[in-house]
């Protein structure tokens, strides 16, 4: 059987045409050959899998190669080149940190430096996971890191730049190294499928390079994962499966249960996620990021930001038409402030089920109100209509939604019941309030009460709302229609929210396009007693309790 070499060793760079992602680097790297501005100590630092340790060979190949390409890529065929390419060179030598991390390796390597290469012009010392050197090795190393031979140079690779002692970052040309973008990657596993004879769908190959965050190590691991599960040929959902990747259409089918208010199939998704063993933070996080992309995908200047498939990518481009941004910034602030408080949580998964009939119950609110771009950039982003929560951030109750008490009859003597009894005076009948509600409607027009009734069962989805408007009155004024509620609080959150759509809905009831609503505040009742002295509550009692003045009386008191 023929020896099987891994992806990521078979296909490793080895020339700065093939360092992918990387292309600025490369390009100084090169710069500096031509130049003959060779520094003696370099820092590679980034992320795991992003070719530091490839660039770091293929620059040490380069400088001691004796026949260079015209684009300073190394020749492949020179001594030095072949006795690395065996790995038997003698002037290029590679140091893991990680396990030669003591006082007594770096005095090792120090002596080693000494000696000049056998073939070509440099003596290069890679030493990978430098970050790994104790506090004596770094110390020891000090010295011989800035002044070492001229024929040494010293290539560091870590992947914790803030480890490293500032003196030995003083040291060094420092090169930060990027993470590999998803399009790079995919590209990159279409000529490593078409040379193993791979045929695999453009969407497995988005899903790997997603996994891999920025890693192109990790992503051929992960292709040569999929290959052996799958063969030859590779599908997307064997991908997924495979490598325990949530498929977006469970995202695409939370969103609809959002938009139709349905918690019920929401939660039962939920619970099927979780059932296949589903990580419910990665859920959490997930629903955070399809968010996020269903927002990047409402302007057509941000798409570019859409790291996925052609056809994912099609598919948020349609789902993002039927969301408000309202919706969309609503459901964000959900998830993230879900995602941030999962791990303080006593029930992580009630923390996440109560997310989601959050946003139920905002595409809930938001049915019934028809919002395009180009009004919720007249008008501003509509907000998420929780009027029950508005008024309970402020403090302030809604007449409609208070219901009576049951008075409870006083026991005994009642200094309140008495009170009131001496106060009460035999109210006026006021007269019938005069109101346009109940004009006579014109032939197949409705009348403004009927009407005012109409729109109280449209806002039904929000009982105090609707509660609201069906005992307030409304009155006609100049093209304008009045009506009062209980405070200040109120009168905001409707004319914020609420009331273009209500306006609307009147305009069209009554078949009068110009026609305006205007929220008024009802005004307090001037000639309510406050609260009682208790100078009068004494007067009171001693002109009307006979109880009170025997008690004083026999206990001999003075009260004023």
């Amino acid at each position: 059987m023929e020896q099987f070499i891994v992806s990521a060793r078979k296909y490793r760079p080895n020339s700065f045409e093939t360092l992918l992602g990387q292309e600025t680097i490369a390009r100084t790297l090169k710069n500096s050959i031509q130049r003959g501005q060779l520094a003696h100590a370099y820092l590679f630092c980034g992320p795991r899998g992003v070719g530091k340790t490839s660039a770091a060979r293929i620059f040490a190949k380069t400088i001691n190669c004796s026949n260079p390409g015209p684009d300073l890529e190394p020749c492949g065929e020179c001594e030095s080149c072949r006795s690395f390419a065996e790995g038997r060179s003698y002037s290029i030598h590679e140091l893991d940190a990680a396990s030669n991390n003591s006082v007594d390796d770096i005095r090792a390597l120090t002596d080693k430096v000494r000696i000049p290469p056998q073939i070509g012009r440099y003596s290069v010392y890679i030493i990978d996971e430098v970050h790994m050197l104790s506090q004596q090795a770094f110390n020891a190393f000090l010295k011989t890191l800035e002044e070492p031979p001229a024929h040494a140079i010293f290539i560091l690779a870590t992947t914790e730049k803030h480890k490293i002692l500032p003196t030995i970052l003083s040291r060094c040309q420092t090169y930060d190294f990027n993470r590999i973008g998803i399009e790079d990657m995919v590209k990159n596993m279409k000529v490593i499928a078409g040379k193993e004879g791979v045929k695999m769908s453009e969407d497995a190959m988005h899903v790997i390079a997603q996994k891999a965050d920025g890693a192109m190590r990790d992503a051929l691991t992960l292709f040569d994962q999929a290959v052996a599960f799958c063969g030859k040929e590779v599908d997307y959902a064997q991908v997924i499966k495979n490598l325990g990747v949530l498929d977006y259409d469970y995202y695409f089918s939370l969103t609809d249960n959002f938009l139709a208010g349905d918690y019920a199939k929401a939660m039962l998704t939920f619970d099927e996620i979780l059932s296949k063993g589903f990580n419910a933070q990665s859920f959490i996080g997930g629903l955070s990021a399809h968010f996020r992309d269903l927002v990047v995908c409402k302007n057509e200047a941000s798409r570019t930001l859409i790291e996925l498939a052609p056809t994912v990518a099609r598919r948020y481009q349609e789902y993002s038409g039927r969301c408000s941004l309202g919706f969309l910034f609503e459901a964000l602030s959900i998830t993230s402030a879900c995602e941030a408080g999962y791990k303080q949580s006593g029930n992580p998964r009630l923390l996440i089920e109560f997310a989601l009939l959050k946003l139920c119950n905002i595409t809930a609110n938001f049915a019934g109100s028809k919002s395009d771009d180009k009004g919720e950039a007249a008008g501003g982003v509509r907000q998420s209509e929780h009027f029950s929560a508005s008024v309970t951030n402020t403090r302030a109750v809604e007449p409609a939604q208070t219901e009576p008490k049951p008075e409870r009859k006083p026991t005994g003597l009642s200094l309140k019941a008495m009170m009131a009894e001496a106060r009460q005076e035999p109210a006026a009948a006021e007269p019938a309030p005069e109101n346009p509600a109940t004009e006579t409607a014109q032939p197949g027009k409705p009348s403004l009460e009927e009407a005012w009734k109409a729109l109280a069962d449209s806002e039904s989805r929000m009982p105090r709302l609707s509660s609201a408007i069906a005992q307030a009155i409304p009155v006609r004024s100049e093209g304008e229609i009045h009506f009062e509620v209980g405070n200040v609080a109120q009168k905001e959150w409707i004319d914020r929210n609420c009331r273009p759509r209500m306006e609307a809905f009147l305009q069209r009831k009554l078949a009068e396009p110009g026609l305006r609503l205007v929220v008024d505040v009802k005004q307090a009742d001037e000639t309510a007693k406050g609260m009682y002295m208790p100078s009068e509550k004494a007067k009171f009692l001693q002109d009307n309790s006979p109880e009170y003045n025997a008690l004083k009386k026999d206990f001999e008191l003075e009260i004023s």
